[in-house]
């Protein structure tokens, strides 16, 4: 995982490994390497390196982060961290949200390891957006967020949308200065992926069932997987969406709109 090995932060390189040995449960045909204090695994580190180095890293982007989220609070912008497994429908979501804020001040940023195909078919829509390729990274980081709001006309009382790297894994431990992370998941990927991963689930405010429209062809329960959503984060908010037939846009759209006006009330009440 990205806290431990260094990714997001080259400055962790060099430093000395301990060689120390563990032994994982292996009974019943299972071997879960996560069982350890620092809940991952690196062969040579014990766990007490491994938290040091995670500990680390996430300090020097939290610092990052918090330079964000101070820019963002004072232009009373929202910003929203939209996380998800590679085609869950991010991009055609963010369009089409996009469409449906009509004249609402926007950016977007957009992640991927490369090409600039995301950022292209936002700026398609008339949105302004930069591409952020990570190279080898898996997520996107409070340093890189920062250095694409300064090429961004930023409004007050507008929003920012960052589309994160795909991937359910090491996005959820990287804060990026937003308001929130919304978990997107198509309905194809199956009902058991919050318990599959669950740290991105726990670190969302919101989920999105996407391409539901997709539902009766695929022998899926969209309301197991509402009941694992929650298994995993009680106080989730869920919403069922079609970026292709509309279905469910209103409400998103609604949301968006509703978490926008009490950002911009408690500022005011500050």
């Amino acid at each position: 995982m990205c806290t431990v090995c260094g990714c997001g932060d080259s400055s962790v390189e060099g430093k000395g490994h301990d060689h120390h040995h563990h032994h994982h449960d292996h009974a019943h045909g299972h071997i879960h390497f996560g069982e350890g204090a620092a809940g991952t695994h690196v062969p040579g580190m014990s766990q007490e390196r491994l938290i040091e180095i995670e500990t680390d890293i996430l300090a020097k982007n939290d610092s990052y982060a918090d330079a964000n989220r101070h820019a963002l609070g004072h232009l009373g912008a929202f910003a929203i961290n939209l996380v998800s497994s590679p085609g869950s429908g991010k991009t055609s979501l963010l369009c089409k949200t996009i469409e449906a804020l009509g004249d609402a001040p926007l950016a977007v940023i957009e992640g991927d390891q490369q090409t600039a195909n995301d950022a292209d078919r936002i700026r398609a829509t008339g949105a302004q957006a930069i591409q952020v390729n990570t190279g080898k990274g898996c997520h996107l980081d409070g340093h890189m967020v920062g250095h694409a709001m300064q090429h961004l006309e930023l409004a007050a009382g507008g929003y920012l949308f960052i589309e994160n790297v795909g991937n359910l894994v090491c996005p959820a431990a990287f804060d990026l200065g937003e308001d929130c992370k919304v978990a997107i998941l198509s309905v194809t990927e199956g009902e058991d992926k919050p318990l599959k991963y669950p740290d991105m689930f726990t670190a969302s405010r919101l989920a999105i069932l996407n391409k539901i429209d997709l539902a009766p062809y695929c022998d899926v329960d969209l309301d197991a997987y509402e009941a694992n959503l929650r298994r995993v984060n009680p106080g989730i908010e869920i919403l069922r969406v079609s970026a292709r037939t509309g279905e469910g846009m209103d409400d998103w759209v609604a949301w968006l709109r509703s978490a926008l006006a009490a950002k911009t009330a408690d500022k005011a009440a500050e």
